[in-house]
């Protein structure tokens, strides 16, 4: 396959450029494959829903009791719901239970990465210990005695600390949250009302908030969003990065590829989809232990590839390369060359054992909540996972023989990407320029003008907007400004198929500022190259490590995070995941951009106090827009005025 480092033509010309549904051209091919092969894929239907509810969109329906669904006419009558509820009551409810959904699966993401911890200390599980660093680095933000004790006493003790946060039965809040957030942050959220103490308390008490006959205050549900926020950052998102680099090692700049072009015409071909690296860790492992026996079926090896945030955790860890993103799954069983797609949590389509069902391809599901009719499950526990890797792994060998060469197509499309910029990383290569104050030589370009300010991209695909398309663009205009920008989860992905993750994308997209600053730090920290101008940050899961780098910088400057230049952006959202992500972004202070419209506009009083009056109470607010060049420059008005405040 063909390896480009800048991928710009890939969607300026060629196949893709007239296709609405994407701009990536290998997924473009393999759409026309899935037409003539007769699959139908989530583009098809997408078009089966058209026209989609207009109530729903908005956000004015309501099921919540037996007496509906009820639904708010904007325009007209029924103004109410059958108990009285109106539009702004239900749009509140119903936001507060999506971001309650993302929180849940967040917050249970860490929960299983916790007990898989303490299962490894116990000796009890087939995992180790691989980073210790990190061990000693969330200990001491907890307070935990490391001195002269061992890894596994000191992860020991971070275990009992994890399941004091979800077993709390005070009106305490959070250690992980007290330990890790700004204590101007904390100080903030306190006022309000909004720590929030044991997640799993907190998630149960929403659901009964935004219960028939319980909260009628659209105000007092719009603050419940904001603590429910909180709980996906801090128990979810920062507890699970916290101990799954406890468990799997800290990421390091690591260099491979991105797009369908990394599956392979001559090998056993496995997907790892989902976001447990529990599994996906295993399965890379694995792979390499029986290489030998996929070269004894006739294959010239085993090619592993990732979707998803599996992706991203395979990638930044062990530098395997990522097929695509959320609505590229199943363009990789269309190609007819995958034997094998393992499948653990989040973000899977019930789609793909009947896309699957049309080629050789076998799905294989490892978590007792995550199953799907057609497909095998192997449950995946600490003290099995090497047993089942193994078993799932010869289970893609032994099916080799059973691909069909004529429903082979794959196409010759892939780009190298760089991955592995944990924070640590990032300081690292600053250290380069200066080991006493590495955050001194950004701030100082920041202060100059040559790094302008900073944005976090994060977030999915959605099938109603092109795909790809809005990141890209918009991308392509910050960095252009001088922007420097991190990126998370299938946002992630979709960057590095277009040559924004490896080095000659400095000079293809960045602005000369930004591109003199990314030259001097890469060559100084042995790289030989400029940094990406587009860092890769981890899953959506390690969007924590964007919280932590905004609190280091916030911290050096004694500013708040809500004072700096920095905004955060999902342009092309759709999971609950990517709201209650928005919402915590929003409860640090960051100016957080939506590229597709959350159903919030059927209530004129939620839409205005989330992307107006917020912003009052923490310094952050949402804003919507659809247009990636018109978001980019409001985001680029809103670093300059946070510049212009703090004098530079």
């Amino acid at each position: 396959m063909s390896e480009q480092n800048i991928g710009q033509s890939y969607y300026a010309e060629g196949i893709s450029a007239n296709d609405e549904r994407s701009i990536d051209p290998a997924v473009i091919e393999i759409l026309h494959k899935a037409e003539k092969d007769n699959v139908q894929t989530a583009h098809d239907r997408y078009a089966e829903q058209l026209p989609q509810c207009g109530f729903g969109d908005l956000g004015v329906c309501c099921r919540n009791c037996l007496q509906g669904p009820c639904r708010i006419n904007p325009f007209g009558s029924p103004r109410e719901g059958v108990c009285g509820a109106n539009a702004d009551l239900i749009v509140a409810r119903n936001l507060l239970r999506t971001i309650v959904g993302g929180s849940a699966s967040q917050s249970d993401h860490s929960y299983i990465a916790l007990q898989c911890l303490d299962e490894t200390v116990n000796g009890e599980s087939n995992y180790d210990i691989r980073g210790n660093a990190k061990v000693i680095s969330v200990a001491t933000k907890l307070g935990i005695a490391t001195e002269g004790r061992s890894d596994n006493e000191i992860a020991a003790d971070i275990v009992a600390a994890a399941y004091a946060d979800f077993g709390n039965h005070s009106s305490k809040p959070m250690r992980w949250l007290t330990a890790t957030a700004p204590q101007e942050r904390v100080d903030k959220w306190a006022e309000l009302g909004i720590l929030p103490t044991n997640p799993d308390r907190e998630i149960r008490t929403a659901m009964h908030q935004t219960s028939m006959g319980v909260d009628g205050s659209p105000i007092n549900l719009l603050l419940s969003s904001l603590k429910m926020g909180l709980v996906d950052g801090y128990a979810g998102l920062q507890m699970g990065t916290d101990i799954q680099d406890i468990l799997f090692g800290i990421p390091a700049p690591v260099k491979s590829a991105a797009n369908l072009g990394v599956l392979s015409s001559d090998k056993v071909n496995i997907i790892v989809h989902g976001h447990m690296p529990e599994v996906s860790e295993k399965i890379v492992e694995w792979a390499k232990k029986l290489e030998e026996e996929a070269k004894a079926v006739g294959a010239t090896g085993i090619q592993l590839a990732g979707v998803c945030c599996s992706g991203n955790e395979v990638l930044m860890r062990q530098g395997v390369p990522m097929a695509g993103n959320y609505l590229s799954q199943e363009m990789a069983i269309i190609t007819g060359a995958v034997e094998l797609m393992v499948v653990d949590i989040q973000c899977f389509m019930p789609s793909i054992t009947k896309v699957a069902s049309c080629y050789h391809t076998k799905v294989v599901t490892t978590v007792p909540i995550g199953q799907l009719p057609e497909a095998e499950y192997i449950p995946f526990t600490p003290d099995t996972a090497d047993a089942k890797a193994a078993e799932i792994v010869r289970m893609a060998i032994a099916n080799f023989a059973h691909r069909d060469p004529r429903k082979v197509q794959i196409p010759d499309y892939r780009c190298e990407a760089w991955g592995g910029f944990s924070v640590e990383a990032i300081v690292g290569a600053l250290s380069a320029l200066d080991a006493e104050k590495p955050l001194k030589p950004l701030v100082d370009n920041i202060i100059a003008g040559n790094v302008f300010g900073a944005v976090g991209v994060v977030g999915c695909n959605n099938v109603k907007v092109r795909q790809d398309f809005q990141t890209v663009e918009m991308i392509k205009h910050l960095l252009a400004n001088n922007v420097l920008v991190v990126a998370t989860g299938c946002t992630a992905q979709a960057l590095s198929k277009y040559g924004f993750m490896n080095p000659d994308g400095a000079a293809a997209y960045a602005g000369d500022g930004l591109k003199a600053v990314l030259t001097a730090v890469g060559e100084a920290a042995g790289l030989g190259a400029p940094l990406p101008p587009v860092l890769h940050m981890g899953s959506c899961v390690d969007n924590s490590r964007i919280g932590d780098l905004l609190g280091a910088l916030a911290g050096y400057l004694g500013v708040s995070i809500a004072d700096l230049p920095v905004a955060a952006s999902a342009p092309e959202l759709q999971h609950e995941k990517a709201v209650s992500i928005g919402t915590w972004a929003v409860a640090l202070g960051v100016l957080t951009h939506c590229g597709v419209v959350p159903p919030i506009l059927g209530s004129p009083l939620v839409t205005k106090v989330l992307t107006d009056d917020v912003e009052g109470l923490v310094g952050g607010k949402f804003f919507v827009e659809l247009d990636p060049i018109k978001a980019a420059d409001t985001m680029l008005e809103h670093i300059a005025a946070k510049r212009k405040a703090l004098g530079i």
